[in-house]
């Protein structure tokens, strides 16, 4: 039997990042899990307006998406927990730029992606930055023939719900695959 558990967003767990911007010329990263795919090359993050990070997302138009594995979820978590205002947290990597000149990245991360402003969509209690992917950086480690390999890169998951983070699980199915025996079936 279904439960009616009011207008609750499930979309938990969401895979979490460091977005990276320069603010006031330092570099600084923020724990993220609102972060989605807009289209194939850009990509949307969800950030409450009080963050420090918003500042310099919108003075230099830039911002990086950083794809922590599990061995950072202490310095990610660390993130998330203190305010730029307060805290060096760049401190914490080893900081690198790449096309762009003001969004920094984390050489620690397995994957980072540096993005350019296209849009801010203006909500109530949050800016939601859309930004299109410039250059993307990866570890030569975690590719296989030439691809991100998830079970190398060991991404992790935030959970709202639990409080939590979590693991990738394995592989299960072949997207674009496994439902092709029901398209073959005639009714």
């Amino acid at each position: 039997m279904k439960i009616k558990l009011g207008a609750v967003n499930c979309l938990y767990p969401m895979p979490t990042v460091l977005a990276g911007a320069n603010v006031d010329g330092k570099p600084n990263f923020i724990a993220m899990a609102h972060v989605g795919i807009m289209d194939m090359g850009a990509i949307s993050m969800g950030m409450n307006k009080s963050h420090y990070t918003n500042a310099g997302i919108k003075a230099n138009k830039t911002f990086s998406v950083n794809t922590p594995g599990v061995s950072l979820v202490k310095e990610t978590d660390y993130c998330g927990l203190v305010s730029g205002r307060d805290a060096d947290k760049a401190r914490l990597f080893d900081v690198f730029y790449g096309t762009l000149q003001t969004a920094p990245m984390i050489r620690q991360c397995p994957i980072c992606m540096e993005c350019r402003l296209i849009q801010i969509v203006d909500f109530p209690k949050h800016d939601v930055f859309v930004g299109v992917v410039v250059e993307t950086w990866a570890d030569e480690e975690i590719l296989t023939a030439g691809k991100v390999d998830l079970a190398k890169a060991q991404p992790f998951l935030f959970d709202m719900f639990s409080r939590g983070y979590w693991k990738l699980g394995e592989r299960f199915a072949g997207a674009y695959q496994v439902g092709k025996e029901l398209k073959e079936r005639k009714p």
